[in-house]
C-alpha cells in the first residue's frame, strides 16, 4: 500500500512497495517503512519513526519519534543474511529506541505483546523480549539475552550478552547485570546482585500468599544460609513448600551451572 492508497499515512512517508500495510494503520510525517515489513491493525507510527526493514509490528503497536526498529545487527559475523524483527501486540516503543534485527539466517529478534520500552532504550540481536516487560530510559540489552514475562528493568541499566533475566523480575536502576537474574526476585548494584524478593511484584501480578511465603523461604536458604548454590537448591527441594514458582525458581538456578559465568544461555558453557 502506499501513501497514495492510504489517507492514514501522511505524504511525507516513504513506504517500500513490498511492505503490507493494515488500512487502519497510521504514519505520520517523515516516516520511513522499509521493505518486507508488516504493519498489523491499528499500527500507528509517530513523526520521523523508522522500521527498516523485515519487521513485523502487531495490531495496536506504537512507535514514537526518532525510534529505529529493523537495523542490521552490530554483529562482525552479520553477512546481510535475511534475519528479522517481530514485534507483539500493542507493545509500545518510545522516543530514540533502537530495536535490531537478529543475525543468523532466518533468525529473529524477538519482543512479545504490551511490553513497553522506553526512551533511548537499545534491544540488541538475536534476544527474546517477554510480554508485559518494562524497559524504563537508556537501558542497553546487548545481544542474545532472554528476558522473561512481567520483568522490570531499571533506567540505565546494562545487561551482558547472553544473560537472562527472569519472569517478575525487577533490576534497580544504573544496574551492572552479568549473570542472570532469577524469577521473582529484586536485583541491584554494580555488578548486581540478589538483594530480596520483588515482593511488590508478586502482589501486583496476583500470586498467592502461600506462594509469596515459599519463595521468599526459598531465597533465605540460598541467598542467606551460607551454602554453596548446588546444595542449598537441594535444600530448597527438601524443606520448602514445593508450587509452581519454587519450582521454576529451582530450574531457573539449576541451569546457570551448564552455562559459563553465571549465564546459562552463554555458548561457552560446559553444556557445548
Amino acid at each position: 500500500m502506499t501513501a497514495q492508497d492510504a489517507p492514514r499515512v501522511h505524504p511525507t512517508a516513504i513506504i517500500d512497495p513490498t511492505a503490507e500495510t493494515d488500512s487502519t494503520v497510521e504514519i505520520g510525517p517523515y516516516c520511513l517503512v522499509g521493505p518486507h515489513c508488516i504493519l498489523h491493525a491499528g499500527v500507528r507510527l509517530y513523526p520521523h519513526a523508522m522500521v527498516l526493514g523485515w519487521t513485523e509490528l502487531g495490531e495496536g503497536c506504537q512507535v514514537f519519534p526518532g525510534a529505529m526498529l529493523g537495523g542490521a545487527p552490530q554483529d562482525r559475523k552479520y553477512k546481510d543474511e535475511v534475519t528479522y524483527l517481530r514485534v507483539g501486540p500493542r507493545t509500545q516503543i518510545r522516543e530514540c529506541v533502537t530495536v535490531h534485527r537478529a543475525s543468523g539466517d532466518g533468525e529473529a529478534t524477538i519482543i512479545g505483546h504490551d511490553s513497553m520500552i522506553m526512551a533511548y532504550a537499545h534491544i540488541g540481536h538475536n534476544c527474546h523480549i517477554g510480554s508485559n516487560v518494562t524497559l524504563a530510559n537508556n537501558a542497553g540489552i546487548s545481544g542474545h539475552i532472554l528476558i522473561e514475562d512481567y520483568a522490570n528493568i531499571g533506567g540505565y541499566v546494562g545487561v551482558h550478552q547472553y544473560a537472562r533475566i527472569g519472569t517478575l523480575a525487577m533490576i534497580g536502576g544504573m544496574s551492572k547485570v552479568v549473570r542472570d537474574i532469577p524469577p521473582y526476585a529484586l536485583a541491584d548494584g554494580r555488578p548486581a546482585q540478589v538483594i530480596a524478593v520483588n515482593s511488590v511484584g508478586l502482589r501486583r501480578a496476583g500470586i498467592s500468599e502461600p506462594a509469596q511465603a515459599a519463595l521468599k523461604e526459598a531465597y533465605r536458604i540460598i541467598y542467606r544460609s551460607g551454602l554453596n548454590l548446588s546444595h542449598a537448591l537441594a535444600r530448597v527441594r527438601e524443606e520448602v513448600d514445593q508450587c509452581l514458582e519454587v519450582e521454576r525458581l529451582v530450574d531457573f538456578l539449576e541451569e546457570v551451572f551448564q552455562g559459563y559465568g553465571g549465564r546459562a544461555r552463554d555458548p561457552r558453557g560446559r553444556a557445548t
